[in-house]
């Protein structure tokens, strides 16, 4: 009751306005109405929190766990006006409070309006805000929703963690800034012709953070700031990943690795799925209890001795027979509702309780870790839960009820297992695969997966707007199911040819992707099951796997800025070209990093329209030259992803590799893509381990001067354990036929690089 009274108080807000005194505080200003508190806190210059709350009780501005940023110590100014208005400045924001709606409005330093609050009469017991937008105005974000295209302006959502669907109540804008509705309970999203609005069904107050910036890039690196930034991830991480639902035994697991070395196709990892466990009873006992893993250390070191990983399912719900439920159940530590799989007692753990992660993570460094392990697959971490009665929303954990905490789950849990293993050991990085997230969720390196998607093409052409969604949300790291997960519908499975056309393409878009992972159920999807070397749909997957090894130095850089300058890795056009509208809502096309647009055919025809932005760009396949600001259709190969690089480029091309740590980077072929100026800096580390975080790295910046045809390769900066002293880059100007595709013999100019800084002719 109280709860629902602070809600319906809160609700109010918007109908009182402000008539109290004005009081300065450390870090912004508090005002009262005749019910209601209301209070700005600046966070930096271009980060502000707004939030308003009951007269009675005390003043409790502290935000959600997603945000780990505190109030800084900056220059800011507030006076009222004649009319009441309260006026807050920085030196790049000014808020304003209107003293009879109690409506907070948004400028920029230069006077234009960002974002107003919409003074509104609110009746329902929620916590609720809603905000004005221009008539065009595109907004994005909110999570990874389906269907729902890349702008989400005129749309609707239920914001509530569901497998294939991640809640995250943050819109960003096209005009360069973001609004993070600071609540986990369920909560609607709204957008109607004149806004958007949030709902929520529980919290002790209404608060946001509205996150300037003025650029796509300038957000998402402030909601980093906000909510946490994103460590790098072990190299071999960004190579191919074999999965299926599921291999049954360690023999199985292991000759998988065998067979891709016996063909030479590229692999870093393979992924065990469930049921490693035995049965339903020991559901997810966090230990291999199946007797067909009768020597799980064994097993790794057999992996390892062929240069792979491995990653295995851990799900954050138990079988009522296993060790770890009954020592969770001992500590009063699962939740009450029912989950999957139903009808065997299986029950969830609370991830908001310490002593419930403890034990979480002493069952899987014992039994998983131990044996060699390399890194979780946290499947379910939504949670799964079918269904969720009334009451149990009314589970109360040390953080709050589930209705308050729901949407936080991910990040508790999957916080903790990152936590626990970074306390153990900084030899080996964190790798983790997620199918739920959190604002605030990158901070752990987390992959996120887009769920459990049915084989067809809709799903295929969803994944782009869905990928893009989640990155403006400051999650970088995002994959996919190649040939999605449930592919019963295709008679015969991979002997079917639809499905093979499907999964070649899937295959070609997931080559661009943070991880590029095969997995799914019904057929087996290992590269040998479509056929042998010579064969048209073995020969596509190993191109575009060879593809995605021969780009690691690009990637692995792209990596690096997500981590060092807050970059994103899959980015939507509209971040390089705002002013462009063709790009506010093109949701089938992303550049990966800042130079490859990619535009996946996601049609059984293998046509498609390309739209390629202003400026010149270059055909990645050919050579061939095209002007930017048009579209064209043409129909693709089924061996041809349309692929395109930015005049100016210049991109590193690594060697020919069975797995990502195999050869290091001292024969590089540097392709210099001319009509424009531009640069490239190349990072490099060991790979693993975080001994980054301390210096353990290097850069080496390329600079292109199209106008005089020279090539600047930088001093190289920093140094690590293994780095190589000397080095040769092969460059070469790209044209029709030369330095294109897989080519790694095109060579203009070959140099001796020992780390100081030389200049390369081309002309």
């Amino acid at each position: 009751m109280k709860n629902l009274l602070m809600c319906a108080t809160a609700a109010l807000l918007l109908l009182t306005g402000c008539n109290g005194p004005v009081r300065r505080t450390a870090h912004g200003f508090r005002t009262e109405g005749p019910v209601s508190r209301f209070e700005v806190v600046c966070y930096a210059p271009d980060i502000v929190q707004v939030v308003k709350s009951p007269l009675y009780g005390t003043v409790d501005t502290a935000p959600t766990a997603s945000v780990v940023m505190t109030p800084g110590k900056i220059r800011f100014d507030v006076d009222t006006r004649e009319d009441g208005t309260v006026v807050l400045r920085t030196d790049a924001l000014r808020v304003e409070l209107d003293p009879g709606s109690g409506a907070f409005s948004f400028y920029g330093k230069d006077g234009e309006i960002l974002l107003r609050e919409k003074p509104e009469t609110v009746s329902h017991e929620e916590i609720h805000q809603a905000f004005l937008l221009e008539a065009d105005e595109a907004v994005y974000g909110l999570g990874q929703h389906r269907g729902g295209g890349l702008d989400q302006r005129r749309k609707d959502y239920h914001l509530e963690n569901v497998n294939m669907e991640i809640a995250i109540p943050l819109f960003h804008s096209v005009k360069g800034y973001a609004v993070y509705w600071d609540n986990y309970s369920p909560t609607e999203f709204r957008s109607t012709e004149d806004g958007v609005s949030f709902s929520s069904q529980a919290g002790k107050k209404c608060s946001y953070f509205f996150l300037g910036g003025g650029s796509g890039d300038a957000v998402v690196r402030n909601i980093r700031i906000l909510t946490g930034h994103a460590p790098m991830n072990p190299l071999w991480q960004f190579g191919f990943l074999q999965s299926r639902e599921r291999y049954g035994s360690a023999e199985e697991l292991v000759s998988i690795v065998r067979k891709y070395r016996e063909l030479k196709v590229p692999l870093d990892g393979i992924i065990q799925d469930w049921q490693y466990w035995g049965d339903n009873a020991h559901w997810n006992a966090v230990e291999f209890l199946n007797p067909a893993y009768p020597d799980p250390k064994g097993m790794m070191d057999e992996i390892h001795g062929l240069h792979a990983h491995a990653l295995i399912s851990v799900w954050p719900s138990f079988g009522p027979e296993s060790n770890i439920y009954q020592e969770l159940e001992a500590e009063n530590l699962l939740l009450g509702q029912s989950t999957f799989p139903q009808g065997h007692g299986v029950r969830v753990y609370d991830p908001w309780n310490p002593k419930a992660r403890d034990i979480y993570w002493k069952y899987m460094q014992e039994h998983l870790w131990d044996a060699g392990i390399d890194g979780w697959w946290l499947d379910a971490t939504e949670p799964e839960h079918q269904p969720v009665r009334p009451e149990d929303y009314d589970y109360l954990s040390p953080e709050g009820t589930y209705r308050e905490m729901r949407n936080s789950f991910p990040l508790y849990s999957v916080g903790g297992v990152y936590d626990h293993q970074r306390a153990l050991t900084s030899d080996r990085r964190v790798s983790i695969l997620t199918r739920s997230a959190t604002a605030g969720l990158q901070r752990y390196g987390a992959h996120v997966w887009s769920g459990d998607l049915e084989s067809n093409w809709t799903s295929l052409k969803e994944q782009v707007q869905e990928a893009l969604n989640l990155s403006l949300c400051g999650i970088p790291y995002w994959n996919s199911d190649i040939g999605g997960f449930f592919a019963g519908s295709w008679s015969g499975g991979c002997e079917n040819p639809g499905f093979r056309q499907l999964y070649g393409r899937w295959l070609q878009f997931a080559a661009f992707t943070g991880m590029m992972r095969s997995h799914g159920t019904n057929t087996p999807r290992e590269i040998f099951r479509f056929g042998a070397p010579g064969d048209p749909d073995f020969d596509l997957q190993e191109k575009y796997i060879r593809l995605r090894y021969r780009l690691l130095p690009y990637t692995y850089s792209a990596a690096a800025a997500v981590t060092r300058e807050d970059a994103s890795l899959m980015r939507a056009l509209f971040m390089d070209y705002p002013k462009d509208k063709r790009t506010w809502d093109e949701d089938t096309e992303f550049l990966y990093g800042n130079s490859l647009l990619v535009a996946p055919v996601s049609t059984e025809d293998d046509t498609r329209s390309v739209y390629l932005p202003e400026g010149e760009w270059l055909d990645f396949w050919d050579g061939s030259r095209l002007k930017g600001g048009v579209s064209f259709t043409r129909t693709f190969a089924r061996d041809h992803l349309p692929l395109y690089v930015k005049a100016g480029a210049v991109l590193p091309m690594g060697p020919e590799v069975q797995y990502a740590s195999e050869k290091p980077w001292d024969d590089l072929q540097i392709r210099i893509y001319t009509g424009a100026d531009g640069s490239f800096t190349l990072y490099e580390d060991e790979g693993d381990g975080y001994g980054y975080e301390k210096g353990a790295f290097s850069t080496i910046r390329f600079d292109w001067n199209d106008a005089d045809g020279i090539l600047t390769i930088g001093p190289r900066l920093g140094s690590w354990p293994g780095m190589a002293a000397e080095r040769t880059f092969r460059v070469v100007v790209v044209r029709k036929g030369v330095a294109t595709g897989l080519d790694n013999a095109s060579c203009d100019r070959e140099v001796r690089y020992t780390g100081e800084k030389l200049t390369v002719d081309l002309n």
